[in-house]
């Protein structure tokens, strides 16, 4: 990879230092994350990732295993009633 140095605006700046704390990441890797996707995408992502976390740690999660099997049960109990109705 090439080093090129170029200068930011100064509320670019801002806004990669202060998504960088935010994600815990250092500002280059904010800066390839923004370049690739856009500010908005990555902020997002940063929000809904620190979301996450947060249920995560109060316990408001489902498990993979749990959600598949209501959502099979879901789709049998639809089955049976599209062939009683039909």
């Amino acid at each position: 990879m090439t080093n090129t140095e170029f200068q930011l605006p100064k509320v670019a700046q801002t806004r990669i230092s202060r998504l960088a704390l935010a994600s815990g990441r250092s500002p280059a890797a904010i800066l390839r994350f923004v370049l690739r996707d856009g500010f908005d995408a990555v902020e997002l992502s940063i929000k809904e990732n620190a979301q996450a976390d947060a249920e995560f740690a109060a316990g408001a999660t489902a498990a993979h295993a749990d959600v598949m099997r209501d959502a099979l049960k879901a789709v049998h109990q639809e089955k049976h009633a599209a062939r009683a109705a039909a």
